[in-house]
C-alpha cells in the first residue's frame, strides 16, 4: 500500500485526471467496452485465470487493476475490429481469448524479458484450459508480442493477428492517465526512491511516453491511442508543475 509522499502524489494525479475529459475511446466506443466488461466479469474461465494472477499479488505496479483494464480494453478492440459478419459464438470466443491474454500477459512482469518469460508460463497454465491448440498458441504469441520497441512475430491468421495487436494496444493505453494515477507510484514505491530524485528524471520519463504514441497496431488503436498518451502527458506536466514548487526543482530542457 502506498504511503507518505507517494500516496500524496498519487492523490494529486487522481485529482488532475478528474479535471480533464476521459479518453475518447471510452466515450466513442462505450458499447463495445461495456460488452467486453460484462463478458469479462461473467465468464468463469476468465475468472479462473484471474484467480491464478491474484495469487501472485501486484508485481511492479502490474497487478489485478492493470490486467483487468488491459483484458477488457483488448476485448473491446477485438469486438470493434473483427469481421462484422461474425456469429455470436465467434464473438464470444474472440472475447475469451482476448481476456485470457490480457489477464496473463504480465504474469512474469518482475523478470527480464518478461514478455517471453510470461508467454512461456502462460503456455503452461493454459494447457489445463479447454482451448484449441491454435487458440492457445495465439494467446501465447500475443503475450510474446506485447512489449514495446521489440520485434513483433506476426501470426498467420487475421483473427489471431487481431488478438495480438489488440493486446498490445490495450496494454499501451495504460501509458495514458493510468501511468500517473496508478502505475508509476506502484512501480517505484518498493525501491523507496525519494520523490525529489524521481522528479529529476521527469523529462526522460515523458519522452519515453511520447514514443509510444506512434506504435499502436490496430486501426482503432492508432485512432484513439494518441489521445490516451496526450491526456497522460497533460497529467504528467501538471503534476510536475505542482510538485516542482514543493521540492524547488527546476525542470530541465529535453
Amino acid at each position: 500500500m502506498l504511503q507518505g509522499e507517494y500516496l500524496e502524489a498519487q492523490e494529486l494525479c487522481k485529482r488532475l485526471a478528474s479535471e480533464i475529459d476521459p479518453p475518447l475511446f471510452y466515450v466513442d466506443k462505450g458499447g463495445e467496452y461495456e460488452a467486453s466488461r460484462r463478458a469479462f466479469e461473467s465468464d468463469p474461465v476468465v475468472q479462473r485465470a484471474l484467480a491464478i494472477v491474484e495469487e501472485r499479488g501486484d508485481v511492479l505496479g502490474h497487478g489485478l487493476s492493470h490486467v483487468r483494464k488491459v483484458a477488457v480494453d483488448a476485448g473491446a478492440l477485438v469486438l470493434i475490429e473483427m469481421d462484422r459478419g461474425a456469429s455470436e459464438e465467434e464473438k464470444r470466443r474472440a472475447l475469451l481469448l482476448a481476456h485470457l491474454a490480457g489477464v496473463l500477459h504480465d504474469i512474469r512482469r518482475e523478470q527480464p524479458e518478461h514478455a517471453q518469460r510470461g508467454a512461456d508460463e502462460a503456455e503452461a497454465i493454459l494447457m489445463d484450459f479447454d482451448l484449441e491448440e491454435r487458440e492457445r498458441t495465439a494467446i501465447v504469441q500475443a503475450i510474446r508480442n506485447h512489449e514495446a520497441f521489440k520485434p513483433e512475430v506476426p501470426l498467420g491468421e487475421p483473427s489471431l493477428q487481431l488478438l495480438s495487436d489488440a493486446l498490445y494496444d490495450a496494454d499501451k493505453f495504460r501509458w495514458g492517465p493510468d501511468n500517473f494515477t496508478e502505475t508509476v507510484w506502484l512501480m517505484v514505491a518498493p525501491f523507496k526512491v525519494p520523490l525529489s530524485a524521481l522528479l529529476g528524471h521527469f523529462d526522460t520519463s515523458l519522452e519515453g511516453i511520447v514514443r509510444i504514441k506512434d506504435t499502436f497496431r490496430t486501426p482503432t488503436g492508432r485512432e484513439y491511442g494518441p489521445d490516451f498518451i496526450a491526456k497522460g502527458l497533460l497529467i504528467g506536466e501538471r503534476l510536475y508543475e505542482e510538485l516542482a514548487k514543493t521540492y524547488e526543482i527546476g525542470k530541465k530542457n529535453p
